[in-house]
């Protein structure tokens, strides 16, 4: 049985008197001192705190006055949709595996904000902002130490870094220590976090401190800072030439881009045309050459300089060599850096997902440890450790199940507990391969990545008990997706199938379903009175008639099917429109005395549309009318005359014998042009 209690005006009142608040992220959970429950759906009660989060997620009301009445209005809405969510609840629909899978999927989305420091992600973003309002020229020295390597492994080469920074600063030249001992083949400068810190945080010509980062230890000396250059647009039109092509190749393709940039720039040649006739890049040639807009760093140097070195929009450059061949580029636009409000959701995104997400990880775990008291047992984590043997450098290390240390506690979250056991399960699913490490190391990152992920999971698991707003949210898509799967399966499904309720809904309502009074009216738009007054006028007068332009019949004589050159300058008046106009279908009806030879009217037939076709008329407008030896009543006779149709209009021209006597009575038969065309005009029978 589902029932509510009475909700009234003086409810609202009371809600209205209560000033809502609206939790965020950073908000922890206090008890509820003043939240009654403000109505009861099938045994669940309705707090007043839910329900006002709902309604000022929806609330228009400008008043006072207004807003009391719509908290009426609403409360009564929102009873409703709790008691169809109790339905669905009864139907069981809250059980199915696909609606925990549905519910668990929205509430893995909704915990990411909760599971970063939003702090520190404005701090980072706003950061990233400002160091795109400038670029650095840097180089830098690397020596490679894994992230996991033993410390003594990490001290060894934090010691070499260091001995080069201070041959650097006594003088040596960098790049020459570079050359000698740097490491890196192809490392980008912008790849990573800390190293995008030093170059931008270290003066022009210095060299910054030892950079740690997933890579090993840096140093990075900065050669010049300038102001951001913004993004360009361009189109080029490129000639391929690999740099080991022969000499002959190499002039050849030289040749050819002189030879384009001379046409473009002295005899005015159409850089689409031009790009579409000559360019080699493929993907770009058809759309005038235009190339994505880019910024410094994006491509190669020699492009990009010379891209941007273009000063105006038009502005083409001369031509010049890429390790993919000759180009000319043209300047499109030129944009600068957008503001920091237009970025800011696109930096926040690359914030919370490039390196930079380490460092937002790390401050998480720190605050988690702290809020949801991490407690460990040193002792206990002594023993654990000594289980580690060199097992764990092939992946294959286990434990035993009889071990009486397994049921102890290895640290406690909040007071939930993690045995030994625990970890050891962790252990045998997550080791790896790792020759280089000693066991006791390899176990201790186990074990700091188990804590980690421990304090993470334990986090996502009770952010409803820390945050209200997640709460509501979850609760939200909760009772949502159920009214939905009730709503499918209970009503939108039955009413798309259930043709006999649908038949029988309409014979009950008819009423509903009837026109009301209606006119069919063409309504026209018109300027001025002087304009309405001309289209009165002219539409008082009945539309001027249609003229149909007429051809003279084509007359052939005995036996013969040769066009005369008067007969020839008679199509070519026709050709023209047929030519121009594709909708146009011409219908040749041929005719032959009956003393003439079989197949003489097919041939007049042939020598008029062969001739057109000669001409440019496309063969698909042809429709063939073969009378053989036979004429029609009349040569007027619009159903027996050929025809050139374009659904309005049309005209008419026969192929005839020249008459000698009296026509015969008509016998007809029908011929068409097969379609798709052959080759030779092929004629079907009907």
């Amino acid at each position: 049985m589902r029932i509510y209690q009475p909700l009234s005006f003086a409810l609202a009142a009371l809600l209205l008197g209560c000033k809502a608040t609206s939790p965020t992220a950073s908000n922890t959970a206090t008890p509820a001192t003043n939240d009654p429950v403000i109505a009861t759906v099938g045994g669940t009660p309705i707090h007043r705190s839910e329900f006002l989060y709902v309604y000022d997620k929806n609330d228009m009301a400008d008043t006072a006055s207004s807003r009391a009445k719509g908290i009426a209005d609403y409360l009564n809405l929102y009873v409703n949709f709790k008691l169809k969510v109790k339905d669905a609840e009864s139907l069981g629909l809250d059980t199915l595996a696909s609606f925990k899978q549905e519910l668990a999927g929205y509430r893995d989305q909704l915990a990411e904000p909760y599971l970063v420091d939003s702090s520190v992600v404005r701090a980072l973003t706003r950061e990233a902002y400002e160091h795109l309002k400038q670029e650095v020229r840097a180089s830098h020295i690397l020596l490679t130490v894994s992230q996991e390597a033993p410390p003594e492994d990490t001290l060894r080469v934090f010691n070499q870094i260091s001995d080069l920074r201070k041959q650097a600063l006594e003088g040596k030249d960098f790049n020459e220590l570079a050359r000698q001992h740097s490491q890196d083949p192809s490392v980008a400068l912008q790849m990573v976090y800390p190293f995008e810190q030093a170059a931008y945080q270290t003066p022009v010509g210095s060299v910054s401190q030892p950079v740690r980062t997933r890579f090993g230890y840096h140093l990075v000396k900065v050669a010049d800072r300038r102001p951001s250059r913004g993004k360009v647009t361009v189109a080029h039109i490129m000639v391929r030439s690999n740099p080991d092509a022969p000499e002959a190749e190499a002039q050849a393709a030289k040749q050819k881009i002189d030879e384009i940039y001379n046409r473009l720039t002295k005899q005015g040649g159409n850089w689409d045309k031009l790009c579409a006739e000559f360019s080699e890049d493929g993907n770009s040639r058809n759309k005038g050459g235009v190339l994505p807009a880019f910024s410094t760093g994006s491509t190669l140097p020699e492009f990009e300089n010379t891209a941007f070195g273009l000063a105006n929009a038009g502005d083409i450059s001369q031509p010049f060599r890429t390790p993919y061949g000759w180009h000319i580029i043209k300047l499109i636009d030129r944009k600068g850096l957008e503001t920091y409000t237009q970025l800011e959701s696109t930096l926040r995104q690359k914030v919370t997902k490039d390196s930079r997400s380490d460092l937002n990880r790390q401050l998480l775990l720190k605050r988690l440890r702290r809020e949801n008291q991490l407690v460990e047992n040193a002792e206990v984590r002594k023993l654990a450790f000594a289980q580690a043997n060199d097992s764990l450098r092939r992946a294959a290390w286990g434990y035993n199940p009889t071990d009486k240390s397994l049921p102890q506690t290895l640290f406690s979250i909040k007071n939930q507990p993690y045995s030994v056991k625990d970890f050891f399960d962790y252990v045998k699913t997550h080791q790896s391969p790792r020759e280089k490490l000693t066991p006791a190391y390899q176990m201790q990152l186990l074990y700091d990545e188990y804590v980690n992920e421990s304090l993470i999971k334990y986090e996502k698991a009770h952010l409803e008990d820390k945050y209200p707003d997640f709460k509501m949210l979850v609760k939200e898509y909760h009772d949502g997706i159920l009214l939905f799967q009730r709503m499918e399966t209970q009503v939108w499904s039955k009413s798309l199938t259930d043709t006999l309720g649908q038949k029988r809904y309409f014979e009950q309502n008819q009423d509903r379903y009837q026109w009301q009074q209606r006119v069919a009216a063409t309504v026209y738009n018109v300027a001025d009175n002087a304009v309405l007054t001309e289209l009165k006028r002219r539409l008082a007068n009945k539309p001027y008639p249609l003229t149909e332009p007429k051809y003279p019949e084509i007359a052939f004589a005995k036996n013969t099917a040769s066009l005369t050159t008067a007969q020839k300058q008679q199509l070519d008046r026709m050709t023209e429109a047929l030519r121009q106009d594709k909708a146009l279908v011409l219908e040749i009806s041929g005719h032959a005395d009956r003393s003439e030879k079989s197949g003489t009217s097919a041939a007049r037939i042939q020598a008029v549309s062969g001739y057109l076709t000669q001409r440019g008329v496309d063969i698909t407008q042809f429709i063939i009318r073969d009378f053989g030896v036979s004429t029609p009543k009349s040569r007027t006779d619009a159903r027996q005359s050929a025809v050139l149709t374009s659904r309005s209009s049309s005209s008419a021209i026969s192929v005839f014998p020249r008459p000698s006597r009296a026509p015969m009575p008509a016998k007809t038969a029908a011929w068409r042009l097969h379609w798709p065309p052959r080759r030779k005009p092929y004629w079907k029978n009907n």
